[in-house]
């Protein structure tokens, strides 16, 4: 099942099933259920899942006049507003964190960011890291593997939805698009996580500062991302492919090509990921929300030769999601602030 969520007025929001290019407004239904979260706490107050409560709530709800396509177009300002498709009442208990390394293919251009392009004769940290990930990352049911690579990129604040700014803020060296598959978690009353299904990401970071030195990767990852438009709720993570394309007045700048996630193609379980981020106690206290993105199998950085501009389109799609996530760069001007004594 795909859920969305949209913003009708300033004041209401409503969540909504897809059948193929229509939108179910389950909200209709249960005038409490007008996000993904509230669905959520529902279906554990009534000890169900969500396909179950979903299912109850569709026989008393109705389409929405809008197509989702009409609501993804944002030439079309009518149309209610398409936000992420799950986020927190407190953006400050909703985390975003990651993990690198994770995919076959993602070591080449870590290694050509970390290392002497003309001296390469010892592993960098990024290929012994991997090569962790290789030997240990898939231990077998019921069994821990090695620990994979682990970033954060800050809370709720940090969040964006389909067709919202990606801001690089003028300390920033540079920004860079991550396609990727986002696992989404809550956590319930008895400090359990449960996944509650993927969406598209972009876990935009800044690359040339990572570049200058791997330890700046807390740096660097410290940056606006989105995800969207849809959360799939039966999504197998497995075999999935990611294409992204950059558009610079109208033309397109950069296509990467398909790109592969999901098991399949990745170093590490999903079982031995999601251990390693949910052993620790602060990653599972009860109503939080988990966003992770898992890595992807290629950067776009090491073979380019132009930079951001604001305006530029981000666009990221899947034959596995219906909706594509499309972000624009804007670069901003970072606040000003002061030190002050206590």
């Amino acid at each position: 099942m795909k859920l969305i969520q949209l913003r009708i007025s300033k004041d209401e929001r409503i969540l909504g099933l897809l059948k193929n290019n229509k939108i179910i407004n389950i909200t209709q239904a249960n005038s409490t259920i007008n996000s993904t979260y509230r669905l959520i706490e529902y279906s554990i107050k009534n000890k169900k899942n969500i396909q179950e409560v979903i299912l109850e709530l569709f026989k008393n709800a109705s389409e929405l006049s809008y197509s989702y396509a009409e609501i993804l177009d944002e030439t079309i300002k009518e149309t209610p507003e398409i936000l992420v498709p799950i986020d927190h009442p407190d953006p400050y208990r909703l985390f975003i964190s990651g993990t690198g390394l994770t995919h076959t293919g993602s070591v080449k251009s870590r290694d050509m960011m970390h290392s002497d392009k003309e001296e390469k004769k010892d592993e960098t940290d990024s290929v012994k890291m991997f090569n962790l990930g290789l030997k240990g990352g898939k231990p077998g049911k019921n069994k821990i593997g090695i620990a994979p690579e682990w970033f954060y990129k800050g809370n709720g604040n940090n969040l964006r939805g389909p067709n919202q700014n990606l801001d690089i803020p003028d300390f920033s060296l540079d920004g860079g698009e991550e396609p990727e598959i986002v696992g989404c978690y809550f956590i319930d009353n008895d400090r359990n996580p449960i996944r509650l299904g993927f969406t598209l990401g972009n876990e935009f970071s800044d690359h040339e500062t990572e570049q200058i030195n791997y330890l700046y990767l807390a740096h660097s990852k410290m940056r606006n991302c989105s995800v969207g438009p849809e959360l799939d709720t039966s999504l197998e993570f497995k075999d999935i492919s990611v294409e992204c394309d950059i558009i610079r007045d109208s033309k397109e700048i950069y296509k990467s090509g398909e790109l592969k996630s999901g098991e399949d193609y990745m170093s590490h379980s999903l079982s031995n990921m999601e251990y390693h981020h949910f052993k620790y106690d602060i990653h599972r206290i009860p109503g939080d929300l988990h966003l992770h993105y898992f890595g992807t199998s290629q950067l776009s950085f090491s073979s380019r030769d132009w930079k951001f501009r604001s305006g530029d389109k981000i666009k990221i799609k899947s034959p596995d999601f219906q909706g594509t996530l499309i972000n624009s760069v804007n670069k901003v001007k970072s606040e000003n602030f002061e030190i002050k004594k206590a």
